[in-house]
């Protein structure tokens, strides 16, 4: 008898299973830290955010921005601050609805996975808080230096946005054995226009607390619209 077909259950991360962004919250908290210039920081921050919700971003012009403090400063302390970082920023936003989304699918035996923008420094710990072993997001690169890992402030590959989600969900599934055509269901919850091309690629997409310009979309297609944390 032939195994039943998987079901995939895609979740973005940030204003999707989280109400904010971790990446944003990221870079707001190194400058609370006073570990990267704060006035600096926060206004380029503000303004990749913004570019980011319009649709505009510059990925490899944020990235440059965004990765350079994990180069400038040793993993093992980078690590600690990841620990305050979650404690204080992350645990207080993690709400019951989000958990019970992923548990819904976890207890179903759906293979369930994180597809995000956002490094996965940042994020792994939080798709562990959230139960989910599989991520995909973009990788910082890394080298070893005296058996340390020391991050070079590059991406690793092609960034894990728009179109390269496509690309890299498509890499992941070859990876388990699968293609789109041998999945029974795929599901995506997205929160951004940004991920438009995954959300048309998998069989039910779903816009999940959408921006403005996503639920049009989402109405005009008759897509299910969820919004979580209403």
């Amino acid at each position: 008898m032939n195994p039943k077909p998987p079901c995939i259950a895609l979740f973005d991360l940030d204003h999707t299973l989280l109400p904010i962004d971790s990446d944003h919250e990221w870079g707001r908290f190194l400058a609370r830290l006073g570990v990267v210039d704060p006035l600096y920081y926060q206004q380029e921050n503000e303004r990749f955010y913004r570019a980011y919700k319009e649709g505009t971003l510059d990925i490899y012009a944020f990235l440059q921005f965004a990765l350079k403090p994990l180069k400038d400063h040793q993993k093992s302390t980078l690590d600690q601050w990841h620990e305050q970082f979650m404690s204080e920023v992350i645990e207080p936003q993690i709400r019951k609805e989000a958990i019970g989304l992923v548990n819904h699918h976890l207890v179903k035996g759906d293979i369930c996975c994180i597809v995000t923008a956002t490094n996965s420094f940042v994020t792994r710990p939080i798709a562990k808080r959230f139960g989910i072993d599989h991520l995909i997001a973009t990788e910082p690169e890394i080298v070893l230096l005296q058996d340390k890992i020391q991050f070079t402030g590059r991406v690793h590959g092609a960034p894990n946005f728009k179109e390269g989600k496509v690309v890299h969900v498509q890499n992941w599934l070859r990876k388990l054995g699968y293609d789109w055509q041998s999945l029974q269901e795929s599901i995506f919850y997205s929160d951004s226009m940004n991920d438009l091309p995954l959300l048309q690629q998998v069989k039910t997409p779903v816009a999940t607390n959408p921006d403005e310009r996503l639920r049009a979309h989402a109405t005009l297609y008759q897509w299910q619209i969820l919004d979580l944390f209403a």
